[in-house]
Protein backbone atom coordinates (compact mmCIF):
# COMPACT_ATOMS: atom_id res chain seq x y z
CA UNK A 1 0.00 0.00 0.00
CA UNK A 2 1.17 3.49 -0.63
CA UNK A 3 2.75 5.36 2.11
CA UNK A 4 0.14 8.58 2.91
CA UNK A 5 1.40 11.43 3.56
CA UNK A 6 1.05 13.05 7.34
CA UNK A 7 -2.12 15.21 7.99
CA UNK A 8 -1.46 18.84 9.03
CA UNK A 9 -3.60 19.09 11.92
CA UNK A 10 -3.17 22.99 12.64
CA UNK A 11 -6.43 24.89 11.50
CA UNK A 12 -5.69 28.63 10.40
CA UNK A 13 -8.91 31.23 11.17
CA UNK A 14 -9.29 34.56 9.69
CA UNK A 15 -9.10 36.55 12.84
CA UNK A 16 -11.92 37.84 14.12
CA UNK A 17 -12.78 41.70 13.77
CA UNK A 18 -15.61 42.12 15.91
CA UNK A 19 -14.74 44.73 18.62
CA UNK A 20 -14.42 42.68 21.87
CA UNK A 21 -16.26 42.89 24.99
CA UNK A 22 -13.75 44.39 27.39
CA UNK A 23 -11.60 47.59 27.34
CA UNK A 24 -9.47 48.77 24.85
CA UNK A 25 -6.33 48.25 26.47
CA UNK A 26 -5.87 45.71 23.52
CA UNK A 27 -5.12 46.25 20.06
CA UNK A 28 -6.23 43.48 18.31
CA UNK A 29 -8.93 40.84 18.09
CA UNK A 30 -8.45 37.28 19.87
CA UNK A 31 -7.96 33.96 17.96
CA UNK A 32 -11.22 32.67 16.93
CA UNK A 33 -10.37 29.18 18.71
CA UNK A 34 -9.54 30.95 21.53
CA UNK A 35 -12.25 32.98 21.70
CA UNK A 36 -14.75 30.07 21.35
CA UNK A 37 -12.49 28.12 24.05
CA UNK A 38 -13.11 31.06 26.66
CA UNK A 39 -16.80 31.28 25.98
CA UNK A 40 -19.25 30.54 28.48
CA UNK A 41 -22.69 31.17 26.84
CA UNK A 42 -23.19 28.18 25.62
CA UNK A 43 -24.08 26.55 28.99
CA UNK A 44 -24.32 30.02 31.53
CA UNK A 45 -27.56 31.21 29.40
CA UNK A 46 -29.49 28.76 31.61
CA UNK A 47 -28.52 31.76 34.09
CA UNK A 48 -29.74 34.01 32.21
CA UNK A 49 -33.32 34.40 34.25
CA UNK A 50 -31.17 35.16 37.54
CA UNK A 51 -28.74 37.37 35.66
CA UNK A 52 -31.48 39.65 35.23
CA UNK A 53 -33.32 39.42 38.33
CA UNK A 54 -29.86 40.63 39.64
CA UNK A 55 -29.31 42.96 37.39
CA UNK A 56 -32.74 44.33 37.84
CA UNK A 57 -31.96 44.99 41.55
CA UNK A 58 -28.62 46.45 41.28
CA UNK A 59 -30.34 48.59 38.97
CA UNK A 60 -33.07 49.44 41.09
CA UNK A 61 -29.98 49.75 44.32
CA UNK A 62 -28.02 52.26 41.81
CA UNK A 63 -31.71 54.64 41.90
CA UNK A 64 -32.00 54.19 45.19
CA UNK A 65 -28.63 55.44 46.47
CA UNK A 66 -28.08 58.40 43.76
CA UNK A 67 -25.64 56.63 41.37
CA UNK A 68 -28.02 57.19 38.79
CA UNK A 69 -31.48 58.99 38.64
CA UNK A 70 -34.47 57.32 39.41
CA UNK A 71 -35.42 57.57 35.82
CA UNK A 72 -32.38 55.72 34.34
CA UNK A 73 -32.68 52.86 37.28
CA UNK A 74 -36.68 52.53 35.60
CA UNK A 75 -35.30 52.74 32.60
CA UNK A 76 -33.11 50.19 33.20
CA UNK A 77 -35.31 47.57 34.80
CA UNK A 78 -38.01 48.11 32.25
CA UNK A 79 -35.17 47.26 29.67
CA UNK A 80 -34.17 43.89 31.80
CA UNK A 81 -37.74 42.93 31.53
CA UNK A 82 -38.17 43.21 28.34
CA UNK A 83 -35.35 40.99 27.73
CA UNK A 84 -36.36 38.00 29.73
CA UNK A 85 -39.65 38.43 27.99
CA UNK A 86 -37.93 38.25 24.34
CA UNK A 87 -35.78 35.37 25.88
CA UNK A 88 -38.70 32.96 26.65
CA UNK A 89 -40.18 33.97 23.18
CA UNK A 90 -37.43 32.95 21.48
CA UNK A 91 -36.49 36.01 20.42
CA UNK A 92 -33.07 36.90 22.56
CA UNK A 93 -30.80 34.47 21.17
CA UNK A 94 -27.34 35.47 21.66
CA UNK A 95 -24.35 34.46 19.89
CA UNK A 96 -21.38 33.20 21.27
CA UNK A 97 -19.42 36.60 20.01
CA UNK A 98 -21.05 37.49 23.60
CA UNK A 99 -18.86 35.62 25.45
CA UNK A 100 -20.82 34.79 28.39
CA UNK A 101 -24.36 35.80 29.52
CA UNK A 102 -23.99 38.60 31.37
CA UNK A 103 -21.84 40.48 28.39
CA UNK A 104 -24.81 39.05 26.40
CA UNK A 105 -27.48 41.31 28.15
CA UNK A 106 -25.69 44.17 28.88
CA UNK A 107 -25.04 44.29 25.08
CA UNK A 108 -29.23 43.43 24.05
CA UNK A 109 -29.74 45.99 26.71
CA UNK A 110 -27.92 49.08 25.38
CA UNK A 111 -29.22 48.14 22.02
CA UNK A 112 -33.12 48.50 23.34
CA UNK A 113 -32.26 52.06 26.01
CA UNK A 114 -29.07 53.37 24.41
CA UNK A 115 -26.27 54.27 26.80
CA UNK A 116 -28.06 54.47 29.76
CA UNK A 117 -27.65 50.40 29.33
CA UNK A 118 -23.98 51.32 29.28
CA UNK A 119 -24.38 52.43 33.08
CA UNK A 120 -25.79 49.05 34.59
CA UNK A 121 -22.44 47.80 35.49
CA UNK A 122 -21.25 50.89 37.71
CA UNK A 123 -20.01 49.55 41.08
CA UNK A 124 -20.39 46.06 39.50
CA UNK A 125 -17.86 43.31 38.13
CA UNK A 126 -18.87 40.32 36.23
CA UNK A 127 -16.90 38.68 39.09
CA UNK A 128 -19.81 39.24 42.06
CA UNK A 129 -22.45 39.13 39.22
CA UNK A 130 -21.39 35.39 38.79
CA UNK A 131 -21.74 34.32 41.91
CA UNK A 132 -24.64 36.18 42.78
CA UNK A 133 -26.44 34.55 39.61
CA UNK A 134 -24.91 31.24 40.97
CA UNK A 135 -26.21 31.53 44.63
CA UNK A 136 -29.81 32.16 43.15
CA UNK A 137 -29.56 29.33 40.79
CA UNK A 138 -28.78 27.04 43.33
CA UNK A 139 -30.99 28.24 45.63
CA UNK A 140 -34.21 27.60 43.60
CA UNK A 141 -32.32 24.19 42.79
CA UNK A 142 -32.12 23.32 45.70
CA UNK A 143 -35.58 23.61 47.27
CA UNK A 144 -36.94 21.95 44.16
CA UNK A 145 -34.88 18.61 44.89
CA UNK A 146 -36.14 18.98 49.06
CA UNK A 147 -39.64 18.86 47.69
CA UNK A 148 -38.73 16.11 44.99
CA UNK A 149 -37.47 14.39 48.25
CA UNK A 150 -40.83 14.90 49.84
CA UNK A 151 -42.38 13.22 47.04
CA UNK A 152 -39.84 10.25 46.94
CA UNK A 153 -40.21 9.80 50.71
CA UNK A 154 -44.07 9.80 50.63
CA UNK A 155 -43.97 7.05 48.38
CA UNK A 156 -41.71 5.12 50.27
CA UNK A 157 -43.93 5.67 53.75
CA UNK A 158 -47.60 4.62 51.04
CA UNK A 159 -45.66 1.38 50.32
CA UNK A 160 -44.66 1.39 53.19
CA UNK A 161 -48.18 1.28 55.04
CA UNK A 162 -49.32 -1.63 52.41
CA UNK A 163 -46.50 -4.03 53.96
CA UNK A 164 -46.04 -3.46 57.55
CA UNK A 165 -46.48 -7.45 58.41
CA UNK A 166 -45.20 -8.32 55.19
CA UNK A 167 -42.20 -10.12 56.07
CA UNK A 168 -38.82 -9.74 54.06
CA UNK A 169 -35.01 -11.66 54.82
CA UNK A 170 -32.46 -9.13 56.12
CA UNK A 171 -28.93 -9.70 55.22
CA UNK A 172 -25.50 -9.12 56.40
CA UNK A 173 -22.43 -9.59 54.14
CA UNK A 174 -25.52 -10.38 51.94
CA UNK A 175 -25.97 -13.46 53.16
CA UNK A 176 -29.37 -14.31 55.45
CA UNK A 177 -29.78 -12.61 58.88
CA UNK A 178 -32.41 -11.74 60.62
CA UNK A 179 -36.08 -11.38 58.89
CA UNK A 180 -37.49 -8.01 59.01
CA UNK A 181 -40.96 -6.21 58.33
CA UNK A 182 -40.90 -4.83 54.86
CA UNK A 183 -42.49 -1.74 55.87
CA UNK A 184 -38.86 -1.44 58.33
CA UNK A 185 -36.78 -2.05 55.82
CA UNK A 186 -38.20 0.67 53.46
CA UNK A 187 -38.39 3.09 56.41
CA UNK A 188 -34.49 2.94 56.20
CA UNK A 189 -34.14 4.36 53.27
CA UNK A 190 -36.74 7.25 54.04
CA UNK A 191 -34.53 8.31 57.22
CA UNK A 192 -32.17 8.07 54.31
CA UNK A 193 -33.68 10.74 52.45
CA UNK A 194 -34.48 12.70 55.56
CA UNK A 195 -30.91 13.14 56.00
CA UNK A 196 -30.50 14.69 52.43
CA UNK A 197 -33.61 16.50 53.13
CA UNK A 198 -31.76 18.00 56.39
CA UNK A 199 -28.61 18.50 54.81
CA UNK A 200 -29.57 20.48 52.02
CA UNK A 201 -31.64 22.41 54.12
CA UNK A 202 -28.44 23.44 56.03
CA UNK A 203 -26.61 23.43 52.77
CA UNK A 204 -28.97 26.41 51.89
CA UNK A 205 -28.76 28.83 54.70
CA UNK A 206 -24.89 29.10 53.67
CA UNK A 207 -25.84 29.48 50.09
CA UNK A 208 -28.32 32.53 50.58
CA UNK A 209 -25.60 34.74 51.08
CA UNK A 210 -25.07 37.72 48.56
CA UNK A 211 -21.95 38.53 47.23
CA UNK A 212 -23.56 40.99 45.04
CA UNK A 213 -21.57 44.58 45.66
CA UNK A 214 -18.16 42.76 46.50
CA UNK A 215 -16.64 44.00 42.90
CA UNK A 216 -13.99 42.36 41.37
CA UNK A 217 -12.37 41.42 44.87
CA UNK A 218 -12.08 44.78 46.59
CA UNK A 219 -15.91 46.16 46.75
CA UNK A 220 -16.47 49.98 44.94
CA UNK A 221 -15.80 52.99 46.06
CA UNK A 222 -19.39 53.92 44.87
CA UNK A 223 -21.74 54.23 48.13
CA UNK A 224 -23.67 51.30 47.49
CA UNK A 225 -26.05 49.72 49.62
CA UNK A 226 -24.86 46.18 49.85
CA UNK A 227 -28.11 45.26 52.12
CA UNK A 228 -30.68 46.95 49.97
CA UNK A 229 -29.42 44.27 47.22
CA UNK A 230 -29.61 41.00 49.33
CA UNK A 231 -32.86 42.11 50.53
CA UNK A 232 -34.20 42.56 47.03
CA UNK A 233 -32.92 39.19 46.04
CA UNK A 234 -34.45 37.53 49.01
CA UNK A 235 -31.04 36.47 50.65
CA UNK A 236 -30.68 36.24 54.40
CA UNK A 237 -27.16 37.86 54.90
CA UNK A 238 -24.47 39.69 52.90
CA UNK A 239 -21.09 38.19 52.42
CA UNK A 240 -18.63 39.89 55.16
CA UNK A 241 -15.72 39.71 53.06
CA UNK A 242 -15.33 40.58 49.59
CA UNK A 243 -12.35 38.43 48.40
CA UNK A 244 -14.05 35.48 49.41
CA UNK A 245 -17.64 36.81 48.63
CA UNK A 246 -16.49 36.47 44.72
CA UNK A 247 -13.93 33.18 45.36
CA UNK A 248 -15.84 31.42 46.97
CA UNK A 249 -17.73 27.89 45.97
CA UNK A 250 -17.84 26.06 49.21
CA UNK A 251 -21.32 25.85 48.97
CA UNK A 252 -21.00 24.53 45.29
CA UNK A 253 -18.93 21.48 46.48
CA UNK A 254 -21.55 21.33 49.49
CA UNK A 255 -24.08 20.85 47.29
CA UNK A 256 -22.40 18.95 45.34
CA UNK A 257 -20.96 16.84 48.14
CA UNK A 258 -24.63 16.29 49.06
CA UNK A 259 -26.15 15.68 45.56
CA UNK A 260 -23.48 12.42 46.20
CA UNK A 261 -25.00 11.05 48.98
CA UNK A 262 -28.60 11.68 47.45
CA UNK A 263 -26.94 9.22 44.64
CA UNK A 264 -25.36 6.80 47.14
CA UNK A 265 -28.57 6.66 48.83
CA UNK A 266 -30.98 6.08 45.61
CA UNK A 267 -27.63 3.80 44.19
CA UNK A 268 -28.09 1.96 46.96
CA UNK A 269 -31.98 1.38 46.96
CA UNK A 270 -31.53 0.35 42.97
CA UNK A 271 -28.79 -2.41 44.19
CA UNK A 272 -31.34 -3.87 46.43
CA UNK A 273 -34.42 -3.62 43.39
CA UNK A 274 -32.05 -4.98 40.51
CA UNK A 275 -31.27 -8.11 43.13
CA UNK A 276 -34.96 -8.65 44.28
CA UNK A 277 -36.09 -8.28 40.72
CA UNK A 278 -33.45 -11.22 39.48
CA UNK A 279 -35.02 -14.90 39.19
CA UNK A 280 -32.70 -15.54 41.98
CA UNK A 281 -34.33 -13.58 44.25
CA UNK A 282 -38.34 -12.89 42.87
CA UNK A 283 -38.30 -10.84 45.41
CA UNK A 284 -40.75 -8.42 43.38
CA UNK A 285 -41.81 -8.01 39.57
CA UNK A 286 -40.97 -5.17 37.59
CA UNK A 287 -43.94 -3.84 35.86
CA UNK A 288 -43.66 -2.64 32.16
CA UNK A 289 -44.38 0.83 32.94
CA UNK A 290 -39.99 1.18 34.35
CA UNK A 291 -38.71 -1.88 32.53
CA UNK A 292 -37.28 -2.95 29.27
CA UNK A 293 -36.87 -5.81 26.99
CA UNK A 294 -33.53 -7.48 25.09
CA UNK A 295 -32.99 -7.21 21.40
CA UNK A 296 -32.50 -10.60 21.36
CA UNK A 297 -34.16 -12.64 24.31
CA UNK A 298 -37.46 -12.15 23.91
CA UNK A 299 -37.99 -13.74 27.87
CA UNK A 300 -35.71 -10.98 29.43
CA UNK A 301 -37.62 -8.21 31.28
CA UNK A 302 -34.71 -5.48 32.68
CA UNK A 303 -34.17 -3.25 35.69
CA UNK A 304 -33.20 -0.71 33.37
CA UNK A 305 -34.32 2.43 35.47
CA UNK A 306 -32.66 1.29 38.42
CA UNK A 307 -29.71 0.31 36.37
CA UNK A 308 -29.22 3.90 35.04
CA UNK A 309 -29.60 5.30 38.46
CA UNK A 310 -26.64 3.35 39.72
CA UNK A 311 -24.82 4.10 36.95
CA UNK A 312 -25.80 8.39 37.26
CA UNK A 313 -24.01 8.27 40.95
CA UNK A 314 -20.51 7.94 39.61
CA UNK A 315 -21.13 10.70 36.93
CA UNK A 316 -22.34 12.80 39.98
CA UNK A 317 -19.26 11.66 41.82
CA UNK A 318 -17.43 12.69 39.31
CA UNK A 319 -18.41 16.49 39.08
CA UNK A 320 -17.65 16.94 42.96
CA UNK A 321 -14.35 15.85 42.52
CA UNK A 322 -13.73 17.74 39.41
CA UNK A 323 -14.32 20.70 41.45
CA UNK A 324 -12.23 20.01 44.64
CA UNK A 325 -9.54 19.41 41.88
CA UNK A 326 -10.78 23.09 40.21
CA UNK A 327 -10.51 24.77 43.71
CA UNK A 328 -7.37 23.59 45.65
CA UNK A 329 -4.62 25.19 43.85
CA UNK A 330 -6.71 28.89 43.36
CA UNK A 331 -4.98 32.07 44.99
CA UNK A 332 -7.30 34.85 46.03
CA UNK A 333 -9.44 35.69 44.09
CA UNK A 334 -10.95 35.13 40.63
CA UNK A 335 -9.85 33.14 38.29
CA UNK A 336 -11.03 31.74 35.28
CA UNK A 337 -10.84 28.16 36.75
CA UNK A 338 -13.86 29.36 38.21
CA UNK A 339 -15.60 29.04 35.03
CA UNK A 340 -15.79 25.09 35.40
CA UNK A 341 -18.35 25.17 38.12
CA UNK A 342 -20.67 25.30 36.29
CA UNK A 343 -21.41 22.63 33.83
CA UNK A 344 -20.35 20.57 36.99
CA UNK A 345 -23.22 21.96 38.89
CA UNK A 346 -25.98 22.34 35.96
CA UNK A 347 -25.29 18.45 35.04
CA UNK A 348 -25.45 17.57 38.71
CA UNK A 349 -28.81 19.76 39.37
CA UNK A 350 -30.35 17.54 35.97
CA UNK A 351 -29.09 14.11 37.44
CA UNK A 352 -30.06 14.19 40.60
CA UNK A 353 -33.78 15.75 39.88
CA UNK A 354 -33.72 12.83 36.84
CA UNK A 355 -32.85 10.44 39.42
CA UNK A 356 -35.17 10.94 41.89
CA UNK A 357 -38.19 11.85 39.76
CA UNK A 358 -37.28 8.06 38.22
CA UNK A 359 -37.24 6.61 41.47
CA UNK A 360 -39.86 7.82 42.82
CA UNK A 361 -41.91 6.43 39.19
CA UNK A 362 -40.59 2.98 40.16
CA UNK A 363 -42.09 2.57 43.69
CA UNK A 364 -45.17 3.74 42.81
CA UNK A 365 -45.63 2.76 38.94
CA UNK A 366 -42.90 0.09 38.15
CA UNK A 367 -42.76 -2.88 40.62
CA UNK A 368 -44.81 -5.14 42.55
CA UNK A 369 -44.29 -7.13 45.66
CA UNK A 370 -44.47 -10.96 45.34
CA UNK A 371 -45.29 -11.11 48.75
CA UNK A 372 -45.75 -15.43 48.32
CA UNK A 373 -42.49 -15.44 47.52
CA UNK A 374 -41.23 -13.57 50.48
CA UNK A 375 -43.04 -15.25 53.05
CA UNK A 376 -41.69 -18.71 51.53
CA UNK A 377 -38.10 -17.19 51.85
CA UNK A 378 -38.27 -15.80 55.47
CA UNK A 379 -39.26 -19.77 56.60
CA UNK A 380 -36.81 -21.51 54.80
CA UNK A 381 -33.39 -20.54 56.30
CA UNK A 382 -31.97 -20.63 60.05
CA UNK A 383 -32.42 -16.21 60.14
CA UNK A 384 -34.35 -17.39 63.56
CA UNK A 385 -31.36 -18.63 65.17
CA UNK A 386 -30.72 -15.53 67.47
CA UNK A 387 -34.08 -15.85 68.63
CA UNK A 388 -33.47 -19.35 70.17
CA UNK A 389 -30.50 -18.01 71.91
CA UNK A 390 -32.15 -14.97 73.47
CA UNK A 391 -35.11 -17.34 74.10
CA UNK A 392 -32.65 -19.46 76.47
CA UNK A 393 -31.09 -16.10 77.39
CA UNK A 394 -33.98 -14.43 78.53
CA UNK A 395 -34.42 -17.53 81.22
CA UNK A 396 -31.02 -17.19 82.79
CA UNK A 397 -28.77 -19.15 80.22
CA UNK A 398 -25.66 -16.63 79.46
CA UNK A 399 -25.83 -15.85 76.15
CA UNK A 400 -22.54 -16.84 75.25
CA UNK A 401 -23.43 -20.22 76.37
CA UNK A 402 -26.53 -20.18 74.23
CA UNK A 403 -25.04 -18.78 71.45
CA UNK A 404 -22.70 -21.89 71.23
CA UNK A 405 -25.20 -24.55 71.81
CA UNK A 406 -27.86 -22.75 68.97
CA UNK A 407 -24.78 -22.48 66.75
CA UNK A 408 -23.72 -26.52 66.98
CA UNK A 409 -27.40 -27.26 66.55
CA UNK A 410 -27.44 -25.35 63.62
CA UNK A 411 -24.36 -27.29 62.38
CA UNK A 412 -26.73 -30.37 62.77
CA UNK A 413 -30.01 -29.36 61.45
CA UNK A 414 -27.81 -28.40 58.66
CA UNK A 415 -26.48 -31.87 58.27
CA UNK A 416 -29.70 -33.46 58.14
CA UNK A 417 -31.52 -31.26 55.95
CA UNK A 418 -34.02 -29.68 58.62
CA UNK A 419 -35.01 -26.31 60.01
CA UNK A 420 -35.09 -24.78 63.40
CA UNK A 421 -38.84 -25.43 62.82
CA UNK A 422 -38.81 -28.68 61.87
CA UNK A 423 -37.22 -29.81 65.22
CA UNK A 424 -39.90 -31.44 67.91
CA UNK A 425 -40.66 -30.47 71.21
CA UNK A 426 -39.02 -33.47 72.15
CA UNK A 427 -35.92 -32.90 70.74
CA UNK A 428 -35.47 -28.66 71.86
CA UNK A 429 -36.09 -30.38 75.73
CA UNK A 430 -32.93 -33.00 74.92
CA UNK A 431 -31.15 -29.96 73.75
CA UNK A 432 -31.44 -27.97 76.80
CA UNK A 433 -34.03 -28.33 79.80
CA UNK A 434 -34.98 -24.72 79.38
CA UNK A 435 -36.99 -24.94 76.54
CA UNK A 436 -40.60 -25.48 77.14
CA UNK A 437 -43.70 -25.65 74.41
CA UNK A 438 -43.97 -21.71 74.06
CA UNK A 439 -39.96 -22.13 71.73
CA UNK A 440 -42.42 -23.73 68.87
CA UNK A 441 -44.34 -20.64 68.29
CA UNK A 442 -41.71 -18.02 69.41
CA UNK A 443 -39.13 -19.56 66.12
CA UNK A 444 -41.64 -18.36 63.54
CA UNK A 445 -41.10 -16.05 61.64
CA UNK A 446 -44.07 -13.74 62.60
CA UNK A 447 -43.05 -13.89 66.29
CA UNK A 448 -39.78 -13.44 65.29
CA UNK A 449 -40.30 -10.28 63.60
CA UNK A 450 -43.09 -8.98 66.24
CA UNK A 451 -41.07 -9.65 69.17
CA UNK A 452 -38.39 -6.97 68.29
CA UNK A 453 -40.11 -4.16 70.15
CA UNK A 454 -37.12 -2.38 71.27
CA UNK A 455 -37.18 1.36 70.33
CA UNK A 456 -36.13 1.77 66.17
CA UNK A 457 -36.56 -1.84 65.55
CA UNK A 458 -38.64 -3.84 63.21
CA UNK A 459 -41.34 -5.29 65.79
CA UNK A 460 -44.77 -4.57 64.15
CA UNK A 461 -45.88 -2.21 66.50
CA UNK A 462 -42.69 -0.22 66.69
CA UNK A 463 -43.07 -0.12 62.55
CA UNK A 464 -46.34 1.40 62.80
CA UNK A 465 -45.52 4.35 65.35
CA UNK A 466 -42.32 5.09 63.03
CA UNK A 467 -44.98 5.06 60.33
CA UNK A 468 -46.46 8.33 62.28
CA UNK A 469 -43.04 10.20 62.93
CA UNK A 470 -42.87 9.91 59.44
CA UNK A 471 -45.49 10.81 58.19
CA UNK A 472 -45.31 13.43 60.92
CA UNK A 473 -41.81 14.63 59.37
CA UNK A 474 -42.49 15.21 55.93
CA UNK A 475 -44.94 18.06 57.15
CA UNK A 476 -42.56 20.42 57.94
Amino acid sequence: MPVMAPINLVFRFKPVTAPQPWSQRFSSPLHPAIARFNASLSFDIALIDYDLTGSQAHARMLGQVGILTTAEAETLVAGLETIRQEYHQGLFQPGLDAEDVHLAVERRLTELVGDTGKKLHTARSRNDQVATDLRLYLRDQIDAIRQQLRTFQEALLDLADAHVETLIPGYTHLQRAQPLSLAHHLLAYFEMAQRDWERLGEIRGRVNVSPLGSGALAGTTFPIDRHFTAEALGFAQVGRNSLDGVSDRDFAIEFLAAASLILVHLSRLAEEVILWSSQEFQFVKLLDACATGSSIMPQKKNPDVPELVRGKAGRVFGHLQALLVVLKGLPLAYNKDLQEDKETLFDTVATVRACLEAMTILLTEGLEFRVERLVGAVGEDFSNATDVADYLAARGVPFREAYQLVGRLVRQCTERGLRLMDLTLTEWQELHPKFEADILTAITPQQVVAGRQSYGGTGFSQVQAALRVARDLILV
